[in-house]
Formats: C-alpha cells, structure tokens, sequence
C-alpha cells in the first residue's frame, strides 16, 4: 500500500521534476491510501494557484485511491507521533495514516526525510 503526501501530489499535477518518481505510487491505484486531510491540502493549493475546475479535477483523481478519513483512532496516533517526531499537525496525520495501514509514505517533504517507510525524493526546482 501506499500513502502520498501533498507535497507529492502538488509535484505530480505540476508535471514537476520528481513527478515520475511519484507516479509509480500515485498511478497504482488499487493500492493508493488518500488521507482525507491530504485531499484538504491539495485542493485548497490548487485553487488558489488555479481555479476551483483544476482543483475539483486534481482531487476526482486523488479519490480513485481509498479515502482514510481522520477519526479518534488516528488523530490520536498522530498526535503522538508529532509530539515524538516533533511534526506539524498535517504531517503527523499523514504519517499516522500510512503506519496506521503498513504502507510506504511517498514525499519530498523534508520533516520524513531518513525515516523507515517512508520514499522520499529532494524537491528539486524548475
């Protein structure tokens, strides 16, 4: 299984750099983990750097993974994990969802970077 981050998905809708490095993950999607917190995230990016279309449009692709809503079970496992690792709130929801279900967290956020199961990649610009 496999668990994108914003980070990863803004890279791949940007047709950025990395983005053939997250395609793989974001492409299989019979095994795509989508936190609902990352749908969040991307959508509001994407709408005020596009218009609300491109932002509709970029989330329809996101839920052909399963949806994991956030409820009690993994906020509070999140929460000990960003007391642990000293993450951000969005961070630690994501990382909570991807151990929370054994999967591979895809990033190039550098808060995972050297951490176990996570796949990160250096954002690279232009």
């Amino acid at each position: 299984m496999n668990v994108v981050d914003s980070s990863a998905w803004l890279e791949y809708f940007a047709n950025g750099p990395n983005a053939g490095f997250f395609a793989p993950a974001i492409e299989k999607t019979t095994d795509l983990l989508v936190p609902s917190l990352t749908l969040y995230t991307v959508f509001k990016r994407i709408l005020l750097q596009r218009d609300e279309g491109s932002a509709l449009q970029a989330v329809a692709v996101m839920q052909q993974g399963t949806v994991i809503d956030l409820d009690a079970s993994l906020a509070l496992a999140a929460a000990r994990l960003s007391t642990e690792q000293r993450l951000p709130l969005a961070d630690s929801v994501i990382l909570a969802t991807a151990r929370a279900h054994a999967a591979v967290l895809w990033t190039q956020d550098a808060d995972f970077k050297g951490m176990a199961g996570v796949e990160y990649r250096k954002q690279k610009s232009g």
